[in-house]
């Protein structure tokens, strides 16, 4: 504790009903006195708004990266999305080129990988196509 040198007389208004829970606070011996209980008080204030400050900031900061990482994370995702929808539609222009298959199978061929894409929740596996293909399933 610092000396009376070092302290500054005020005089403060607070509800009575507070006082009298400082003064069970005092009675308790929990603190010697009324100033001792203020100090205190105002200490422990204190501390929490300068750490509510802190961690507003790093909750700020801590957002930006996380913003950041996900944004970049999606543009990678878009980008690498974009490569692949380019090879599949050579992929599906060869094919189309190299295979004589009419409209009416065509529509029923998308039907039926929509079913099963849905139903796989787009996990596509070759060697379930290949085999059903073959009739081996």
């Amino acid at each position: 504790m610092s000396g009376n040198a070092d302290k500054t007389k005020f005089s403060v208004r607070v509800d009575t009903e507070l006082l009298e829970l400082a003064d069970q606070y005092i009675a308790d011996a929990t603190v010697q006195s009324r100033t001792e209980l203020i100090e205190d008080a105002l200490r422990f204030y204190l501390g929490f708004l300068t750490s509510k400050k802190a961690e507003d900031y790093l909750l700020q900061s801590l957002s930006s990266v996380i913003m950041g990482t996900v944004q970049d994370s999606e543009n990678r995702l878009a980008r690498m999305d974009f490569k692949l929808a380019v090879e599949l539609s050579k992929l599906c222009h060869v094919i189309s080129y190299t295979h004589d298959v009419d409209e009416d199978d065509l529509h029923k061929l998308h039907l039926k990988c929509l079913d099963e894409v849905k139903r796989i929740n787009g996990a596509i596996d070759f060697e379930s196509a290949y085999k059903y293909q073959k009739r081996e399933t």
